[in-house]
């Protein structure tokens, strides 16, 4: 990895999860590591830990944030080269009563936050003549999932944009690519096991049995794996990887 050494990359929604996984892991590789969030605790503790270089304030949901935001990094550190576009979250419910409010705030935050990371980024790395680009999608982007007809659908959008803008990009020096882990050990997936619970009267035990048991492997993703990933794909190595959805998932799609 000695090619992302030095390089400055910035990860939206870093401060936890597969966020803070794919700083460390940037980190531990040499690169300059911004991580940019909604709350400054989560973000300041893991540069304390030695995780990221510095870090930045912005919901992804706020065009003027973003850019404000993105402007102080570059400022700090340089031209970004690499950009995770992490942050995310999901709602669930009946689509009967899943409101058109619900997809807004779900594209707004899933789909848009994705595309404001990258126009903030995507002119410069195109100037230069590289960049590494990785979304953070999701399996529900490449299937179904009931109850959650909102989030599958602005994580779909997610990798359709990455389809389309790897094209655009392709004789640029620019690579763009999705990595979509299936249900991962994360505070967002323990929120949801909680939420199951409280409707269903399960154990906590069996709505995590609930959540993979289309994995084959029966076990929740490790945000170290979905890190990996992502260091290969922002790697020399990867060089030719354009425009795919890779999933981390034990299998689940294939």
């Amino acid at each position: 990895m000695r090619d992302i050494e030095n390089r400055h990359a910035l990860v939206t929604g870093g401060g936890r999860g597969i966020g803070a996984a794919i700083a460390t892991a940037l980190t531990g590789a040499g690169a300059r590591v911004t991580v940019a969030g909604r709350s400054e605790a989560p973000l300041k503790a893991l540069v304390e830990a030695g995780g990221a270089a510095g870090y930045v304030t912005a919901d992804v949901t706020d065009d003027a944030a973003v850019r404000q935001a993105f402007a102080a990094a570059v400022a700090e550190r340089g031209p970004v080269e690499i950009l995770v576009a992490n942050a995310g979250a999901a709602e669930s419910a009946p689509f009967t009563r899943t409101e058109p409010a619900a997809f807004q705030r779900m594209f707004d935050l899933n789909v848009l936050g994705v595309v404001r990371a990258i126009q903030a980024v995507v002119g410069p790395m195109t100037e230069a003549k590289y960049g590494r680009i990785v979304a953070i999608a999701s399996t529900a982007g490449l299937k179904g999932y009931r109850y959650t007809s909102a989030y599958c659908a602005s994580k779909h959008a997610v990798v359709g944009l990455v389809k389309s803008l790897a094209l655009e990009t392709a004789r640029k020096g620019v690579t763009v690519n999705a990595v979509c882990p299936g249900f991962s050990d994360t505070d967002m997936v323990a929120e949801s096991i909680e939420r199951i619970v409280e409707k269903t009267g399960m154990t906590a035990d069996q709505a995590k049995a609930e959540l993979v048991k289309d994995n084959p492997q029966g076990r929740l993703v490790p945000p170290e794996e979905v890190a990996d990933a992502v260091l290969w794909l922002c790697g020399s190595g990867a060089a030719s990887i354009t425009g795919q959805s890779i999933a981390v998932a034990g299998g689940e799609v294939m």
